[in-house]
């Protein structure tokens, strides 16, 4: 087995080292948008053909920023639809991961090609000092390496780091040597820190050049928002035909990643922020959801019971084919303003009509049912995620087709009240899931004749038995002795 992977891995460097003579980068442009929990990469390759008929062109991350990289997606500039992108493990002989991008035609020797990479990291950000005083500001460090690796000659790269505002306390700025360096390696405008224009840098996704030029930056800026995460959350999503219902149900573990609360909590200083409106950034005391149109019957429960400070805005159910921007609002209250590094767990969900999110295909007899992936915390990452859905009794032919691959896919059966045989259920797992991951897992089964017939049998049966019981228990003499 271990050869096996050495021969694989000798393959797959043979066959970058045969990419890097056939493209050369122009220019390297990347975008770094500093938040929270999430940090938003965008990079731009200008990249050169040099060789007739190239169509692969690789990418390479470092490996810490690899590790954090939950979301990534290759487009050509301008253009909306993603290219096939296919990942490699990372290589401990250049300490990078790769990456295989398609492109939609080979291109000639000359030709060129604006190639633009979205990424999001995870994770990368952390509070710095490490507490705070409810009275105090917030504010967040982004490390980063310096230069975008790339097996390619690089003729020009520049990288901006984006604060969310201004206010910058400080940047690093490293020793470069000079037939990289222009006049500055590290400027600041407003609230973004420019590094570069570097120019001349030669392949890099390789262990000699990360050791040797390789370098360390980072950012220190005040941040305005809870630095908010998911550590668990489970999703149950039933589908009932009989009560043309699909209802959903989340439970969280939420937790506030801000500097830790310094000394003891006041109510008295938080109600008085709360009067004036100037609550600490690092203080979350209320979380707005977007959920579906249609929703109806809201809930929202914690571990000591059903919380009532709340508030649910519906939007009318819009038609399946119409592309509608409505939107129905959960604003949730928690029993107690979540401090940094405090924790909440609590439960909500809703009903909708089975209608707004399933549809019949007669050719195939089978049922079409979107269940989305999961209800976005603005702002949040998501560790651990595990979606159940939850089929009609006697579903058969039963297909899946998630947005984007899970980690684990588990069968199972699901009973509750009035079932017999039990319900067909499937489980998702995943790990890391940001903004984009907001896709929707479509879902086709049969129900044939018999088991849409199965609950009313049930119950038919029980009361037939409880009557039968009934009769039977008034012919039986429970007395001693007769009169």
């Amino acid at each position: 087995m271990a050869a096996r992977w050495l021969v694989l891995l000798c393959l797959l460097s043979q066959s970058l080292v045969f990419a890097a003579h056939s493209f050369e980068n122009t220019a390297i442009v990347r975008t770094v948008e500093l938040g929270g929990s999430l940090v938003h990469v965008t990079t731009t390759y200008a990249v050169k053909s040099l060789e007739a008929g190239s169509q692969k062109y690789v990418i390479a991350l470092g490996e810490k920023e690899g590790k954090s990289t939950s979301y990534l997606e290759a487009k050509l500039k301008g253009q909306n639809d993603a290219l096939v992108v296919e990942g490699h493990a990372l290589d401990p002989k250049d300490g990078a991961y790769h990456y295989t991008v398609g492109l939609p035609k080979p291109l000639a020797v000359n030709a060129t090609v604006n190639l633009v990479l979205d990424t999001v990291q995870t994770h990368v950000t952390y509070p710095w000092p490490e507490q705070a005083s409810q009275k105090e500001e917030q504010s967040l460090k982004y490390e980063s390496d310096l230069f975008v690796l790339s097996p390619y000659k690089t003729a020009t790269q520049r990288i901006k780091i984006r604060a969310p505002s201004p206010r910058i306390i400080s940047h690093t700025t490293p020793e470069i040597p000079d037939n990289f360096a222009t006049d500055s390696i590290a400027t600041k405008s407003g609230a973004t820190v420019t590094y570069g224009p570097f120019t001349n840098i030669p392949a890099s996704a390789n262990a000699d050049f990360i050791g040797q030029h390789q370098k360390h930056v980072v950012v220190h800026y005040l941040y305005e928002y809870p630095v908010v995460e998911v550590t668990t959350l489970e999703r149950t999503a039933e589908i009932s035909h009989w009560g043309a219902n699909l209802n959903i149900e989340n439970s969280l573990n939420l937790h506030n990643a801000g500097p830790k609360l310094k000394g003891q909590f006041s109510r008295l200083d938080h109600q008085s922020q709360m009067f004036y409106n100037r609550l600490a950034p690092h203080v979350l005391p209320a979380l707005t959801l977007h959920l579906p149109p249609g929703v109806h019957s809201t809930y929202f429960y914690d571990l000591n019971g059903n919380v009532s400070t709340s508030r649910f805005r519906p939007a009318p159910s819009v038609p399946k084919a119409s592309q509608s921007n409505q939107y129905s609002l959960l604003e949730l209250r928690p029993r107690y303003p979540l401090m940094g590094g405090w924790n909440y767990s609590f439960t909500f969900g809703w009903d909708s009509p089975l209608a707004d999110s399933a549809a019949y295909d007669k050719n195939t007899g089978k049922y079409i049912v979107g269940v989305p992936v999961q209800t976005h915390v603005a702002g949040s990452i998501v560790d651990e995620a595990k979606i159940k859905i939850i089929f009609p009794e006697g579903a058969t032919d039963i297909e899946i087709f998630p947005p984007f691959a899970p980690l684990s896919q588990e069968l199972s059966t699901h009973i509750t009240y009035l079932d017999t045989t039990g319900r067909p259920a499937v489980t998702f797992k995943y790990e890391n899931l940001t903004d984009k991951h907001v896709g929707t897992i479509y879902v086709t089964y049969k129900v044939p004749l018999l088991a849409h017939l199965q609950k009313p049998k049930a119950v038919a049966i029980a009361l037939l038995s409880l009557f039968t019981f009934a009769f039977a228990s008034r012919r039986v003499d429970y007395r001693l002795t007769k009169s």
